[in-house]
């Protein structure tokens, strides 16, 4: 999908002979410095309102169109039969010389997918030639880095990121992303994901942040402060794009784009707090959802986009749509008569910017120029959109250094923080007292295998093919770390397409494997878009059970039939629900999807270099029967059993062990009673009762014991990583106010009711695990 097409020499050397520095760009608008919007002396307010005076309602409306890049679409499938190709972006009505010169002519205002830094000073050059000189914004998704783009640092997938239960790392992350991106011609990325998983079928759960609404919002808000450093005024910053609004972690069969059915008050409890946080944060740009929300397509919902996004929170920002999904109105959901009404329908109800295509702009005009379509509407729309140009200096600073561009990707600093967030976010998920790996002077033997061992696998969804030497495979970082430890590592590749693993070659991984004193087997899914017919996770790529994946199972019970000690890691940017294994293999490690050092990370955590500390930010069914299994369900959830399955799940949310034991003692509050204006502080002291250091993530979780509706058994308010050494205790605190306690009660009004409040704390949200006492609320609190 992401094939990089090469552009003629013609056209490069255009590029490097004007973008070799931004002087020129600079001497270049300061010849139209009679104009007020170019002048950079004025304020970002006047400038806008100037520019506007001089746009006709084309110019505006051209404004919120996005296309492809033209090495996108040259990648694209002229004998496709669709009109939009709906992976490529080839447009059979438009041709690349068609798209070049409507940019040249102003008329386009944004593009995506603009892979090299050369392409996107292109692309500037040729809107620099527009009679009104407005830049484009060039939008991309940089999930966890700017991945899609060769030669970046690429950082665990976002569920990784989650697991390490650090707002801190995931504001590192959206920060140093920005600057990678800018080095690269792109302001603009399309994350974080915000939605709420409620079903681990869903092929995107690694691009998400878990299940639990007060942690996603947490983290969300930590990217978006990143990404955009305050207001994004500057050159190193770009715009935050929350998705997907709204639901898709929530669909009716677990399948991307699928229908969600949700009801009103699970949209104000679970799926909608992770926005006001994001708003709250100065987010700047959200993408509504594929899905349709109780009947109305997600891209026409006005009551989500205006009455309670701009209206009730004050949202200030800009939408944009999804891939195509304004089309989708009419074709796919039938409820529009035509791309016209259809593009009426969203931008009416608040829809700023359509991705992708041609047909929406001239729709828009008509609209408008019937009189359907308020001109207030396309003003406010364009309005938002010149104001982003504006405050990320674009009109002064719209090329790419080329010379400069290299010593900003892949720094030291930013593969600091990507090895750090994959150290953090690796789970130990079982440890019969085979790990950590002991250092030997007998040379033992290690034996790798597994379709993710040594492959790009562990770089998750949404990135590029890397540089070899920018990737350390699980493999790598075994055998480099091993060899130093007297270990002899092996490697045998088993098969790497997880969907076609031959029987033969898992007779002869037994065979070799036989012969090591320790078997590590690397199995899990595979997210890489570029793999696509390989693919069994990541966008557009659900599943319909939740074990391991064709013949992995078959592989790792060969070799565990041979007697050697066998030590699984998981690579995945989903659960992998496999109880056998968990009741038969002796040591479990989740890596998730862990980045371009994640092989490092992952030998570093066996040969006990590092304390395992990630926690699970999701819970781990034991198989699809069991789904929905979430940790903060409702009273009657399990209130009888099945027939043929437990109702507990195979691994609870908030679970991670470690190479030593930590005891908690009870909470105590600072008062036994909260009102309104005051706050609580919750304090349980936690001891390292083991001979190994470590960090432990304290978490604090609350649970309503009467209220008007039924709420969560258990609701997550508070997490804190702690370092503790061999023996130390030390006392963590956290805050509860009102706020922590909210909820909307029988008539919908956000509020605390009177009556008592459980206060737990510990290791996991598993009963087991928490220690508790008691809060008092006297008076009811309206919020």
């Amino acid at each position: 999908m992401f094939k990089r097409a090469i552009r003629n020499g013609v056209l490069l050397c255009l590029v490097l002979s004007v973008c070799g520095s931004n002087a020129q760009n600079v001497a270049k608008n300061n010849s139209n410095l009679n104009s007020l919007y170019l002048n950079p002396s004025h304020p970002i307010e006047e400038r806008v309102e100037d520019l506007m005076k001089r746009m006709t309602l084309e110019d505006k409306v051209y404004q919120m169109n996005q296309f492809v890049g033209l090495d996108h679409m040259k990648s694209g499938n002229p004998d496709d039969d669709k009109e939009n190709n709906d992976a490529q972006g080839f447009y059979k009505t438009l041709s690349v010389n068609d798209v070049t010169k409507m940019c040249e002519e102003g008329k386009i205002g944004s593009f995506l997918h603009v892979l090299t830094a050369e392409e996107a000073n292109y692309l500037q050059e040729l809107a620099l030639k527009s009679p009104l000189k407005i830049p484009v914004l060039i939008g991309i998704d940089a999930i966890h880095g700017n991945a899609l783009v060769s030669g970046t640092t690429v950082y665990p997938s976002p569920i990784g990121l989650a697991s390490t239960w650090n707002d801190e790392l995931l504001y590192s992350v959206g920060k140093q992303t920005a600057k990678e991106m800018r080095a690269t011609g792109s302001h603009w990325t399309f994350t974080p994901n915000i939605d709420i998983l409620r079903d681990p079928r869903w092929g995107r759960v690694g691009e998400t942040l878990g299940e639990d609404p007060f942690m996603v919002g947490n983290m969300g808000a930590a990217m978006v402060r990143g990404f955009q450093q305050g207001d994004f005024t500057g050159t190193q910053k770009v715009i935050a794009c929350a998705k997907h609004l709204i639901g898709g972690g929530e669909s009716v069969n677990g399948l991307n784009a699928a229908p969600a059915d949700i009801s009103v008050r699970t949209l104000r409890e679970v799926h909608l707090p992770p926005y006001k946080k994001a708003i709250d944060a100065g987010l700047y740009s959200i993408m509504a959802a594929h899905n349709e929300i109780n009947g109305v397509p997600s891209h026409m919902s006005k009551w989500l986009m205006t009455d309670i996004l701009r209206d009730e929170w004050n949202f200030e920002g800009f939408y944009v749509s999804d891939w195509l999904d304004i089309e989708r109105i009419d074709k796919l959901h039938h409820v529009a008569k035509d791309m016209k009404e259809a593009s009426y329908l969203s931008v009416n109800a608040g829809m700023d910017m359509h991705m992708h295509g041609p047909k929406f702009t001239d729709a828009i005009i008509a609209s408008v120029k019937e009189g359907k379509l308020s001109i207030n509407r396309i003003n406010e729309a364009c309005r938002k959109i010149l104001t982003a140009k504006f405050k990320l200096g674009l009109f002064e600073n719209r090329f790419v250094n080329l010379d400069k561009k290299g010593a900003l990707l892949f720094t030291d600093e930013h593969k600091s923080t990507a090895l750090e967030s994959a150290r953090k976010g690796i789970i130990l998920l079982k440890n019969n007292g085979l790990l950590p790996l002991p250092e030997t002077i007998s040379k033992k033997k290690i034996f790798v295998t597994g379709p993710n061992a040594n492959n790009q696998s562990i770089l998750g969804d949404w990135h590029a093919a890397q540089p070899d030497e920018n990737v350390t495979t699980i493999y790598e970082g075994i055998k480099t770390l091993g060899e130093t430890k007297g270990y002899v590592v092996d490697f045998f590749n088993s098969g790497e397409n997880i969907r076609n693993i031959q029987s033969s070659k898992i007779k002869e991984a037994a065979k070799k494997a036989k012969n090591a004193d320790y078997a590590i087997v690397v199995v899990g899914d595979n997210s890489m878009r570029y793999k696509w017919k390989d693919k069994t996770a990541g966008e557009n790529m659900g599943r319909s059970n939740l074990d391991l994946f064709g013949k992995q199972l078959d592989l790792v019970k060969a070799i565990k039939k041979t007697g050697t000690p066998v030590i699984i890691v998981l690579v995945n940017g989903k659960p992998i629900s496999e109880p056998w294994l968990q009741k038969n293999v002796p040591a479990i490690l989740e890596a998730w999807e862990p980045g371009n050092l994640g092989g490092q990370a992952v030998a570093e955590v066996l040969f006990g270099e590092v304390n395992p500390s990630g926690k699970l930010p999701l819970t781990v069914a034991r198989s699809v029967g069991q789904l929905r299994m979430i940790y903060n369900h409702k009273p009657s959830a399990y209130f009888h059993k099945y027939a043929d399955e437990k109702n507990t799940p195979l691994y609870p949310f908030g679970f991670g062990l470690s190479y030593t034991e930590y005891s908690y003692g009870t909470p105590t509050l600072s008062e036994t009673t909260l009102n309104k204006n005051s706050t609580v502080t919750v304090a349980v002291q936690i001891t390292n009762t083991g001979d190994v250091d470590g960090e432990e993530i304290a978490q604090l979780y609350i649970r309503d014991n009467v209220s008007s509706v039924t709420r969560a058994v258990k609701e997550l308010k508070g997490y804190k990583r702690v370092a503790l050494k061999a023996g130390e205790t030390k006392t963590v605190s956290f805050s509860i106010d009102a706020e922590s306690l909210a909820f909307y009660d029988i008539n919908m009004d956000y509020c605390v009711e009177p009556g008592t409040f459980s206060i737990m704390t510990g290791s996991s949200s598993n009963t087991k695990d928490l220690t508790t006492t008691t809060l008092t609320v006297t008076n009811r609190i309206k919020l």
